[in-house]
């Protein structure tokens, strides 16, 4: 179905989603061409921030170039095969992020409430482990989650009120999907909530350690590595709690499509600008990347 407007909006929102798109790829491909060029950024904290652009990137590519298309596209059909491969990589790559951002809080726990003992800890034979064990669990998830709902009986109404193939406007369009939407709230809500659990557990030992800092520039400095995590975590898990841990009975069109927009679109595309603007290291780091190739 797309978005509910006219003819004419189409070719404007178009335009709109385009430039989110290749301002996405822009950012996400220069975080992780800047992390991989710059020695100084070769650290656990950023190895997860370039895997981050990489699920970025995977996700939003999973969605919004399928979205372009029916935007000029006179009809917006979908093959029943190619909806749940769209619905399997979105649910892979969204659980995947879950649990790196959470490994991510993790990172931020150990360098700062056992700064000495960080280098040992987050090792390159844990830190590459963590981000397969994410994506790992993710493309479970979105297997597990893919079996259920393809089973279920479709023989009513085939038109999908959404812009793309996503779990709760399947689901309203199924027949007995009780017990299917049960367990797939079960799934959402053991991802969702598992990996926010994580976050703010750590987050926790995190403000703890801050507050027995005795200078306000030693605690203004810890906070900030942390800052552009918690906004990144914010948003994203937001929109997530919002759109999947709610009945299908509450499914609404236009808040969804709001939602959606926001984690399908806005947050891949601010990642980097986050993590960027508000990171002195990534700054030096790019005016160093400048500098060199003016100099060159």
């Amino acid at each position: 179905m797309g978005f509910a407007t006219s003819k004419e909006q189409q070719l404007p929102l178009f335009m709109v989603f385009l430039m989110i798109y290749l301002i996405t790829l822009v950012g996400n491909l220069g975080m992780i061409a800047l992390i991989r060029m710059n020695s100084r950024l070769h650290i656990p904290m950023y190895f997860f921030l370039c895997n981050l652009s990489i699920i970025d990137i995977c996700y939003s590519s999973t969605v919004i170039p399928r979205m372009l298309i029916n935007f000029l596209a006179a009809g917006k059909p979908i093959s029943f095969n190619a909806c749940f491969a769209q619905l399997y990589f979105f649910v892979a790559w969204v659980c995947s992020e879950c649990f790196l951002l959470a490994t991510m809080a993790y990172d931020r726990y150990i360098a700062i409430c056992s700064p000495l003992l960080y280098s040992s800890i987050m090792s390159q034979g844990v830190c590459i482990p963590l981000v397969a064990g994410s994506c790992l669990i993710g493309f479970t998830n979105a297997m597990i989650t893919v079996c259920f709902l393809s089973r279920l009986p479709y023989c009513g109404s085939n038109i999908i009120r959404h812009f793309f193939c996503d779990t709760p406007p399947l689901l309203a369009l199924a027949s007995n999907s009780y017990i299917t939407e049960t367990i797939i709230s079960f799934l959402a809500g053991l991802t969702t909530v598992g990996s926010l659990l994580i976050i703010l557990l750590s987050y926790v030992f995190i403000l703890s350690a801050i507050l027995k800092i005795r200078s306000a520039q030693g605690r203004h400095k810890a906070f900030s590595t942390c800052s552009s995590h918690l906004t990144a975590v914010t948003v994203f898990y937001g929109t997530l709690i919002f759109t999947y841990l709610r009945p299908n009975t509450s499914y609404s069109l236009g808040q969804d499509q709001v939602a959606s927009v926001f984690y399908t679109a806005v947050v891949p595309m601010m990642n980097p600008l986050i993590y960027s603007l508000r990171n002195k290291e990534v700054k030096e780091a790019f005016k160093q990347s400048i500098n060199i190739k003016l100099f060159s």
